[in-house]
């Protein structure tokens, strides 16, 4: 590969800051080597797809920015009105539960960032005045508007102390009312000149912008605000209504929206005078979604949710829009090698390149165990030596070359433990209770067991925990909360045991051990049992498994764990439950064989791939 020096005819040059703008030129890139981070004056754009949000809406707000976002309120019915309080987080991997809103609301404006965010007015049955301010854990109530109105969406501008809020709609019309709020209480500003509801504001409150929205019909009218009255500006090129947008007064970006005859997947950007189009478009057309309305939006954002054209029309879809000379690849499952013996319920370790499952049931029905046993080269499957004890509802762990299998079902409980040298498996110590349907982690040296079913019966869970030496198991202190079809990932000293249930409860409940002892950590959003799982307790991947309280649905979401909290990543392409995961992967590399999708089991390999980024020439010389 030719080196950027080769390609440009310049070489990439270390500064301790960014170069003045009377020095820079265009095409210029620099190494800051205060930050780390490779720069230049031009960039390309492009949109890229992320994880899925929790709960699909439009109609809501967004905050924030591409690496601490915030969604909230919204309509979560595609036929009715059902205004929520529910507030996502997004830390630019996926989406966590943020606080509630003290009342289901939706079409309220809201912006600020992550940690301080407001929200003013909106609908909630009626149009309300009502306003509150999130600090990143909960929301507080404030000063109500001075005219209760809804259709504001993003038609606010500013920070929670120095915000602008104008238009929307006031029974039975339009409105064109601003006002300002000083952190203590809204007062009267000077109206828009354009009447308007549904529009798209950003900027701060001496330098916003509003763009677009609905007189009726749809709008390309621009104003700009600085501080004091709304001034005419550049219309956008495409007239339209509940787009999303963010940047500054002087640097603004628009997309997606609805304009008759459909949703639109247009961008525009802004100078504060005209706008440009700009070619890299969304991939899905949408209104009503979330954004990130920060300055630096017009580099850096999001599009979260919103009322597609697509089936379902209420979207989960994330996209992110990046200005940089890097490309980024986002997170996906792709398909992988089918394994030869279809299966569920096998154990799962070593890597997405270095793989293995062993085990498992190869029939839908019953609880019947297979001794066959598969490598993976991250291409495919190749038959290998069979583990010497038939089971399945087992738990695997360690590198492809020194795995472990630990205990599993035939269906009776058994409290076999195997290792595997890459070549054959060979019989350790025997774990001191026999069960199923339980996690594990560790290596052939410091490995931990916890939880499962110590009767076919499934009467209950087990609290019970064990650990490994090398040499024997010894019992270990227990589970807070007795479960099967629990996940676990980590090591011995730093293990994560995740979900599962307790008959007849399913569990969001998660667990750390330190070596010695269990500790109650931040739980699961849902219930979730029978997951694959993978990497270390402070960076760990779920994945597919039984979600939600009976009646379960089979599910393929994935998330993420960073020792605190738990936030989405894309969706496996296959719901299934009791998959096979490459159990020593990491949180951004690691398989999923097999399970059970809708009966009879299943042969399907996905693989994870965590989201990269790299600099468009291949080599770069600096100097």
């Amino acid at each position: 590969m030719a080196t950027y020096e080769e390609i440009y005819g310049k070489r990439v040059k270390d500064f301790d800051s960014d170069p003045t703008l009377e020095s820079s030129y265009e095409g210029q890139v620099w190494y800051d080597k205060s930050s780390g981070v490779l720069k230049s004056v031009v960039a390309f754009e492009a949109w890229a797809s992320s994880s899925s949000v929790i709960t699909a809406r439009y109609g809501t707000s967004g905050a924030g920015t591409q690496t601490a976002g915030l969604m909230f309120a919204g309509n979560s019915s595609s036929t009715g009105d059902t205004q929520i309080t529910n507030t996502e987080e997004y830390n630019g991997s996926g989406w966590a539960t943020g606080g509630a809103l003290p009342t289901g609301t939706r079409s309220g404006a809201g912006f600020g960032t992550q940690t301080a965010a407001l929200l003013a007015g909106g609908y909630d049955g009626s149009n309300t005045a009502e306003a509150y301010t999130y600090n990143g854990t909960s929301w507080t109530g404030i000063p109500a508007l001075n005219t209760a109105r809804r259709s504001l969406d993003n038609m606010g501008a500013g920070t929670t102390t120095a915000a602008i809020v104008a238009g929307g709609y006031v029974e039975p019309a339009y409105s064109n009312v601003s006002e300002e709020y000083n952190g203590s209480s809204w007062s009267e500003g000077n109206n828009l000149n354009t009447t308007r509801g549904n529009a798209t504001a950003a900027g701060i409150q001496t330098a916003a912008f509003v763009a677009g929205g609905q007189t009726p019909p749809e709008t390309a009218a621009t104003e700009n605000y600085d501080g004091t009255s709304w001034t005419n500006s550049g219309n956008l090129n495409v007239a339209r209504r509940l787009a999303g947008g963010g940047g500054s007064q002087t640097n603004g970006i628009l997309f997606g929206g609805y304009a008759p005859p459909g949703n639109q997947n247009v961008v525009e950007n802004y100078d504060g005078t005209s706008w440009t189009a700009n070619p890299a478009t969304l991939a899905q057309a949408r209104h009503g979604g979330a954004s990130g309305s920060q300055p630096g939006a017009a580099s850096s954002t999001f599009y979260a949710s919103g009322y597609s054209p697509a089936s379902p029309v209420l979207t989960t879809n994330t996209e992110e829009f990046s200005k940089s000379i890097n490309t980024i690849t986002p997170a996906a499952w792709a398909s992988g090698g089918n394994l030869n013996t279809a299966r569920r319920a096998g154990a799962g370790f070593g890597t997405q390149t270095a793989g293995a499952v062993a085990g498992g049931n190869t029939s839908a029905p019953g609880y019947g165990g297979s001794a066959n046993s598969e490598e993976y080269d991250g291409t495919s499957f190749t038959e290998g030596n069979n583990i010497n004890t038939a089971r399945s509802n087992t738990w695997g762990y360690g590198p492809q070359t020194a795995g472990n299998v630990i205990a599993g079902g035939t269906p009776g409980g058994v409290n076999n433990y195997e290792t595997y040298d890459g070549t054959d498996y060979s019989n350790g110590p025997t774990l001191n209770q026999a069960r199923f349907g339980l996690g594990g982690c560790g290596t052939q040296t410091a490995g931990l067991a916890f939880g499962g079913y110590y009767d076919p019966g499934y009467t209950g869970g087990a609290d019970l925990s064990e650990e490994y030496n090398g040499s024997s198991w010894a019992e270990g202190n227990n589970l807070n909360t007795a479960r099967y079809d629990v996940a676990g990932f980590g090591i011995q000293t730093a293990a994560v045991a995740v979900g599962g249930a307790n008959a007849p409860a399913a569990l969001t409940n998660v667990e750390h051990y330190d070596g010695t002892s269990w500790t109650n950590a931040t739980a699961l959003s849902a219930t979730q049992r029978n997951m694959g799982a993978c990497g270390t307790q402070t960076a760990g991947l779920i994945f597919a498994g039984n979600l939600g309280p009976p009646p379960e649905a089979k599910t393929g979401l994935t998330q993420g764990y960073d020792g605190t909290a738990w936030s989405t990543r894309p969706s496996m392409a296959t719901s299934r439950i009791q998959v096979s995961p490459a159990n020593a992967g990491s949180s951004t590399s690691t398989f999923a064989a097999g399970g059970n999708i809708t009966n009879p089991v299943t042969n399907a390999t996905e693989e994870f791939t965590g989201e990269t980024e790299t600099a468009t020439a291949s080599t770069l010389t600096t100097s």
